[in-house]
């Protein structure tokens, strides 16, 4: 994981907008969005993550934990959070009509070259 310095030392050399190295920020500092929940035909549990130094939450034992497991053991992934904040996703309908939904991603990852979400594992 980072170090202060070392995110902002990350930022600068990716070039990021003050809002987005805020937003970035306010990402590493939330508690997850949302507890995961079992449903019908999935699995939640809990993965102790080494390079996170928590536990990653996970609501999908085939999908969402093998991409625990793959963002862990990738060697240009810094850090990823499951369940961050909401994002807003806007489109427009069939009928042209403009719409948006709130949705929370799987994970938000942030990676040698660039961070971003992950929405669906």
């Amino acid at each position: 994981m980072f170090e202060q310095d070392q995110f902002l030392h990350w930022g600068r050399n990716l070039n990021l907008t003050e809002r987005a190295e805020s937003l970035i920020q306010q990402i590493r500092s939330s508690n997850p969005a949302r507890l995961v929940q079992s449903g019908r035909g999935n699995v939640s549990g809990r993965y102790p993550s080494r390079k996170m130094g928590v536990t990653i939450q996970f609501e999908s034992h085939k999908n969402e934990l093998a991409r625990i497991q793959e963002l862990e053991h990738a060697s240009d992934v810094i850090e990823f959070y499951d369940q961050p904040p909401s994002i807003k996703i806007e489109y427009q309908s069939a009928t042209g009509k403009k719409l948006g939904v709130l949705h929370t991603p799987d994970f938000f990852v942030i990676r040698e070259t660039s961070a971003g979400w992950v929405l669906r594992s």
